[in-house]
């Protein structure tokens, strides 16, 4: 073996080791640096509105920063200490509906229907009596909605320091991928030991699969949460605030959505203020959705992510599971780019792609 060879192995092995390194490092900010990262990528076009005025890059990053600073830490602040109102006076109302006969309605609706009588029986026959277990079951998840928000604030306000160090490494990326981030794009491209053609459809993909996912995701759950906030609080459900917040989080779902804060929604409604504004509250919902379903979310989507249907859906399920909520991002990205890599690869190194060129 040569002395370029070893001397090769050596500098490629001790980079690995270098790079498993930095890793270890890094692992603690890994998530903060992505969301800053991803955060700098969606503002980018903010970024050249603003520059064009100020004319000065790092005075627009540092204004963009602290505009998306205070949007975040305000807001936060203000629908923390509701959520955590509204979950415990959730459980307070529940005890005082069972306790003053409130649970009676919808007895008489289970006992009075044929599908209420069916699973009356049903539960009669494995010894369970509707008329105790039902507002023991209200209760049950009053409290274990109340006790959820309540324990999670608590362990918020415990870990108040790793927060704050989080939010700010997230900050302090998203102004260096801000004012910086065209150099860093394009010193990652020149790593790249790839043909030029080939850099720019990986690289292209990537970006064109984020902003997709980003537009179609983000916009539609903020959208989605906004309008069914709204017609709750125009049709009488209490803690409309803490529904909204939740069907904004669902929205995101790919499986269940907003449907799984909406309906149980309607259903309390129902019970508790009759029907007609109930069915007001899912014409309502089932009019917004439509309406972003099938014309924001396509538009926001327009220049489409290039994955058929099922693999963006896998891509989301994977992702979650893999990275938690920047799966959403990463699991659609990371398919686009392997797909594009199978397609160099035919192009370069499938005898098929060479006799295609």
């Amino acid at each position: 073996m040569d002395r370029e060879r070893i001397v090769q192995l050596f500098f490629f092995g001790f980079l690995a080791v270098m790079a498993y390194e930095l890793y270890e490092l890094m692992l603690p900010f890994l998530t903060p640096l992505a969301w800053g990262i991803l955060l700098a990528f969606m503002a980018h076009p903010a970024l050249i509105e603003v520059e064009k005025y100020v004319k000065r890059r790092s005075l627009s990053s540092a204004i963009i920063s602290v505009v998306i600073g205070l949007g975040v830490v305000l807001p936060a602040i203000w629908a923390s200490g509701r959520l955590v109102l509204e979950a415990q006076a959730l459980y307070a109302q529940a005890t005082e509906m069972v306790n003053s006969g409130g649970v009676t309605k919808l007895h008489d609706w289970a006992v009075n229907t044929e599908f209420g009588a069916w699973v009356g029986k049903r539960m009669g026959e494995r010894g369970y009596k509707l008329d105790e277990e039902l507002p023991k079951l209200t209760l049950q998840a009053a409290q274990m909605t109340s006790d959820y928000v309540a324990r999670n604030a608590t362990n918020a306000a415990k870990n108040v320091v790793s927060f704050i160090v989080d939010f700010g490494i997230s900050l302090l990326a998203f102004f260096y991928m801000l004012r910086d981030g065209d150099y860093y794009y394009r010193s990652l491209r020149d790593l790249t030991p790839l043909h030029e053609d080939d850099k720019k459809a990986i690289f292209d993909t990537l970006r064109t699969t984020l902003s997709s996912v980003m537009r179609g995701l983000m916009l539609c759950a903020v959208l989605q949460g906004v309008t069914i906030g709204l017609g709750m609080l125009i049709f009488g459900v209490p803690y409309w605030l803490f529904l909204a917040i939740a069907s904004s989080a669902a929205g995101l779902m790919p499986i269940g959505g907003t449907a799984l804060v909406w309906i149980p929604a309607t259903l309390y409604l129902g019970f508790a203020s009759g029907w007609s504004p109930a069915v007001g509250l899912v014409i309502w919902c089932s009019i917004a959705l439509a309406v972003i379903d099938n014309f924001i979310k396509p538009l926001a989507m327009k220049h489409g992510t290039g994955l058929p249907t099922m693999a963006l859906f896998l891509g989301i399920l994977g992702g979650l599971e893999a990275y938690g909520p920047l799966g959403l991002f990463l699991g659609p990205a990371i398919m686009s780019v392997f797909a594009t890599l199978l397609r160099v690869y035919k192009k370069e190194y499938s005898g098929s792609g060479k006799e295609a060129a």
